[in-house]
C-alpha cells in the first residue's frame, strides 16, 4: 500500500511538472534557478536594484546577453506552481510600449522568480523622490510624456487587454523609465482580471496608502476607477515632485490631493508645481492638474475612464470644470499623516480601523456603496 501511495505521489508530481512546463513554454521562457544565480553573480548585493514586501529585484545578464531585472518573490507566497505559471502566462501575452515586458520566469522548489526587461533609469520614484545622487532633474516635456505614456498603458489594460486588467497598485515605484525616460508600467503582482461580463469585484484590499481610492479602501469594492484614482495621485506627484505617501502639507497635515484642492479653491493651483521644474507652459500644467482632480473625485462614477483621460490630457480638449467635485481621501485611523509605502491589507467585510479624512467622502458613503452594489451585477 505504501509503495502504491508513493508511486501515485510521484505520478501526480510528474503530471504537475509537465503541466507547468506546458503553461510556461507556451508564451514565456522557463529559466533555471542556476542560470539566474549566474546572471546575478549569486544574487550579489551590488546587483540589487529594488525591493519591498514582495521580495528583491536584481540586475542581471542572461546567458544570451540579455540585460534583465530579476525579481525574486518572497518565500511567504502561498501561490501554487500551476496558479503562478497560469498568471505569468496570461501577463506574458500582453504587449504595449508602456508596459514592462516579461521575459521569463523560474519555478523550482520554493523559488518563484520573474524576469523582466531591464530599464536603465529605474523607477519614477527614484527620479522624483530619490536621494540627491539618484534624483533626476526632469523637465516638463519628460514629465508630460510620463503622464501620457502611463495613461496610455492603463487605457490598454482596462479596455484592450483580453481579459481586461485592473493593476491595483499604480504608484511611482511601479512606473519604470527606459533610457529616454519614457514610462512602462510594471509589477502586476496585485493585478486582477476583469472578464467582459464583470464590472466589479469584491476583494481583499491591497495597495499603498496615499494612492488608494476611498471606496475600494473602505469596502473592498474594486473597479477600474480605483486605478483611475491612483493615476490622478501619480500625476500630482509628477507635477509637484512630492510623494503622496510621505508628504503632508500645511497646519492640517493635508495629503497631496487635499492640498491641491485647497489651492484650487484659493486660486493658487500652480503653487503645487515642483520648484526644481524650471520653465514650464502654465496652461498645459494647469490642465494636467485639473485632469488629476477629475481622476480623484470622491464618487467613483464621476471619474473619467482611462481612454477619456488620454484624450483629456491632449491640448485639443476643453475641460468642463463646473462638473468637477471634491476629491476623496482615505487613510488609516491609526495615522494622522500618510504612511509612506505601507500596504493596506484588510477584509472587505467592515471598516473597523479605517476612516476617510474628507467631509465630501464622509457624506457620500451611501452613494459610493450603492454604486458598488450596482456594479457587482454582470453587464
Amino acid at each position: 500500500m505504501g509503495f502504491s501511495c508513493f508511486g501515485a505521489f510521484n505520478l501526480c508530481k510528474q503530471k504537475t511538472e509537465t503541466q507547468a512546463e506546458e503553461i510556461a513554454t507556451s508564451n514565456v521562457r522557463l529559466l533555471s534557478y542556476n542560470s539566474l544565480r549566474s546572471a546575478t553573480r549569486d544574487f550579489h548585493p551590488s546587483n540589487r536594484i529594488g525591493g519591498g514586501g514582495f521580495g528583491v529585484v536584481y540586475r542581471g545578464v542572461l546567458r544570451d546577453g540579455t540585460h534583465a531585472a530579476i525579481k525574486c518573490l518572497s518565500a511567504e507566497s502561498k501561490q501554487g506552481t500551476i496558479e503562478f505559471l497560469t498568471e505569468v502566462n496570461m501577463i506574458s501575452t500582453i504587449r504595449h510600449p508602456n508596459l514592462v515586458e516579461l521575459i521569463g520566469c523560474c519555478v523550482e522548489g520554493t523559488h518563484r522568480i520573474l524576469v523582466y526587461e531591464y530599464l536603465e533609469n529605474n523607477s519614477l520614484a527614484n527620479a522624483l523622490f530619490g536621494s540627491k545622487g539618484k534624483r533626476v532633474a526632469l523637465d516638463w516635456p519628460h514629465r508630460a510624456a510620463i503622464c501620457d505614456g502611463t495613461a496610455s498603458g492603463l487605457a490598454f489594460l482596462h479596455e484592450e487587454a483580453e481579459p481586461n486588467i485592473v493593476h491595483r497598485d499604480i504608484k511611482a515605484s511601479n512606473i519604470l523609465l527606459d533610457g529616454s525616460f519614457l514610462p512602462k508600467i510594471g509589477d502586476f503582482g496585485l493585478a486582477k482580471l476583469f472578464p467582459d461580463n464583470v464590472t466589479h469585484i469584491s476583494t481583499r484590499v491591497a495597495g499603498t496608502v496615499g494612492y488608494l481610492a476611498p471606496e475600494y479602501a473602505l469596502f473592498g469594492q474594486l473597479t477600474k476607477k480605483a486605478d483611475v484614482y491612483s493615476f490622478g495621485v501619480l500625476v500630482l506627484e509628477v507635477i509637484s515632485g512630492r510623494s503622496s505617501s510621505k508628504a503632508a502639507f500645511g497646519e492640517d497635515l493635508l495629503v497631496l490631493v487635499e492640498w491641491t484642492w485647497k489651492l484650487r479653491e484659493e486660486g493658487r493651483l500652480l503653487a503645487i508645481v515642483d520648484p526644481e521644474l524650471g520653465e514650464y507652459p502654465e496652461k498645459e500644467v494647469l490642465r494636467f492638474i485639473k485632469v488629476a482632480l477629475f481622476c480623484t473625485q470622491a464618487a467613483s462614477h464621476q471619474r473619467p475612464d482611462m481612454k477619456q483621460v488620454v484624450v483629456m490630457l491632449s491640448k485639443e480638449v476643453n475641460l468642463n470644470e463646473k462638473s468637477l467635485t471634491e476629491p476623496g481621501v482615505y487613510r488609516s485611523r491609526t495615522s494622522r499623516t500618510p504612511v509612506g509605502g505601507s500596504s493596506a491589507e484588510s477584509s472587505s467585510s467592515g471598516t473597523k480601523g479605517k476612516q476617510v479624512i474628507n467631509p465630501s467622502v464622509t457624506s457620500m458613503h451611501s452613494e459610493i456603496y450603492d454604486q458598488s452594489e450596482t456594479q457587482m451585477l454582470p453587464r
